[in-house]
């Protein structure tokens, strides 16, 4: 498995459990959002570097990429890039019938989200099942 694969998998762990943290601790307990999506946000970048650092000094594959991961990442990111330029239509859809900030914020997050995980499933399943 090469770095940027395992870069991958970690992206798409930190994906999907950051947001379900933040979904529980403000829908479930009640937490302001205008304080924990900032802080899940931050969270979300500071692990994926210091992640992605632990794999670089830890992988044998020296950090070398060849065609195939360029084109894996650039395939999974275009997708990545579709699902959310679609989400921020549906966010324009909201800011134009003015619904409140809460929703906004929401949705723009899970835009956000969602694209990273798209992103993730088209190069994991580039990487496992071939390009």
């Amino acid at each position: 498995m090469t770095s940027k694969e395992k870069n991958t998998w970690v992206y798409a762990a930190l994906a999907v459990v950051i947001p379900g943290i933040y979904v529980i601790s403000v829908f479930a307990f009640g937490a302001d959002y205008a304080t924990a999506l900032p802080i899940a946000v931050v969270a979300a970048i500071v692990l994926a570097i210091v992640v992605s650092i632990v794999i670089a000094v830890v992988s044998r594959d020296g950090g070398i990429t060849d065609e195939r991961d360029a084109l894996i990442t650039r395939r999974g990111e275009l997708v990545g890039y579709y699902v959310l330029s679609a989400g921020v239509i549906g966010v324009l859809v909201l800011v134009l019938t003015e619904q409140p900030y809460f929703w906004l914020a929401h949705s723009i997050y899970a835009a956000f989200f969602i694209s990273a995980i798209a992103s993730s499933a088209v190069k994991l399943v580039a990487y496992r099942r071939g390009f």
